[in-house]
């Protein structure tokens, strides 16, 4: 999530969703609403109870970790007030980081030639261009938004055009920073696009150019904290995030999307999300979980006919 914020629908679904009720003693159900409430107060999870036994096995191996013997430690740990670490350690534990180059290829095709080829434009008249991958896990979404922009547009770090991405989990950022992928995780990109974007690390890795690189700054960022950003995004990623949260909290980070779009800008969503078309919010939607900033166009209004039109 950017909140550490996963990438992987199918795993936040499974973890989540909940699949049959599994009978808690009172002591057991104390301690997951503890858990369960401090997740959602640093991060905005909302975990239900029939997922205990996979909230129990995670916070299982922190305990390991942290060679505590018991849960009711571990919570008064993560309550105590020297804990942000270990509560970024909890919300990691929670989630699921699985990401990859281009995935959900269809959104970075729609950036392109729908988005793209107007921002270029702008960006070489002078203008400001601002991207941002939201919940950037690993990396691999960011550094694919790079690539397309210098496809297109190969001199983009000589102008005003850059990619913010953000995080929850420092661990997962530092790798993101590092840029390094295994060779099999790099197999999403097509022959010239490895040639041209990557170089080999060492021991079968590779490692992303610094043409790619110079495009993204990385942040820690919690999408349930304070935003520090002040100025308006062209494009916003926020894909299979939202999974993590109920109704309310979707609503209320889609209102605060809202008000950091330029307008005409972009916010693309996971496959399996969508904005509550009850909230009213300023999104029309333009493509496969792709939505774009600001009314819809209006149709002309019929004429009357002429004298000469009857």
């Amino acid at each position: 999530m950017n909140v550490a914020l996963p990438s992987s629908p199918a795993s936040a679904v499974q973890a989540f969703a909940g699949s049959g009720p599994e009978p808690l003693t009172p002591e057991k159900r104390a301690q997951f609403d503890a858990i369960a409430r401090m997740a959602r107060e640093a991060a905005g999870l909302h975990i239900v109870p029939e997922k205990s036994a996979m909230v129990f096995s995670r916070i299982g191996k922190r305990l390991r970790a942290l060679k505590l013997t018991s849960i009711d430690d571990y919570i008064a740990l993560v309550q105590g007030p020297n804990a942000a670490d270990e509560r970024e350690h909890l919300i990691s534990a929670l989630t699921t980081n699985v990401t990859s180059f281009f995935r959900e290829n269809h959104h970075f095709e729609h950036f392109a030639s729908e988005v793209l080829p107007d921002l270029i434009e702008r960006a070489r008249q002078g203008g400001r261009v601002r991207l941002w991958s939201s919940a950037c896990s690993s990396g691999q979404e960011p550094y694919s938004l790079a690539m397309v922009v210098l496809e297109q547009f190969p001199e983009a770090a000589q102008h005003d055009l850059r990619i913010l991405a953000t995080d929850i989990d420092n661990q997962i950022l530092a790798a993101a920073r590092a840029a390094t992928y295994a060779a099999d995780l790099v197999t999403p990109l097509e022959a010239s696009g490895r040639d041209r974007f990557l170089r080999p690390a060492g021991g079968g890795d590779m490692v992303v150019a610094d043409e790619v690189r110079s495009l993204v700054a990385f942040r820690h960022l919690n999408l349930m904290g304070d935003w520090p950003m002040k100025g308006q995004f062209d494009a916003i990623f926020c894909r299979n995030v939202m999974i993590y949260f109920d109704q309310p909290t979707q609503n209320r980070l889609i209102t605060r999307f809202a008000q950091l779009c330029a307008p005409g800008a972009m916010l693309y969503l996971g496959h399996s999300e969508r904005i509550d078309p009850g909230l009213g919010a300023p999104f029309r939607q333009v493509g496969q979980t792709a939505f774009a900033f600001g009314p819809a166009a209006q149709p002309p209004a019929p004429q009357r006919p002429g004298p000469h039109q009857e």
